[in-house]
């Protein structure tokens, strides 16, 4: 099983980006999505794979919420 994470792009720079995980900044690679500032991805091992909405991440992170919170 494959577990993709949203984050939102913060930075780009060339085929890397600064990605924002609820808070955490990490670099990651671009080379399989065209995305820019402000856009939503799912990453999966440091790639992002997937370009989504904001109201999709959203509902990913309140999924993400209710399962932490039990």
């Amino acid at each position: 099983m494959c577990l993709a994470v949203p984050a939102r792009i913060i930075e780009v720079r060339g085929k890397r980006a600064i990605a924002d995980f609820g808070g955490v900044r990490r670099e990651i690679n671009l080379s399989l999505v065209d995305a820019k500032v402000g856009d939503y991805v799912l990453v999966h091992a440091g790639f992002a794979i997937q370009v989504i909405d904001e109201v999709d991440a959203q509902e990913i992170y309140s999924l993400w919420d209710s399962i932490l919170e039990g």
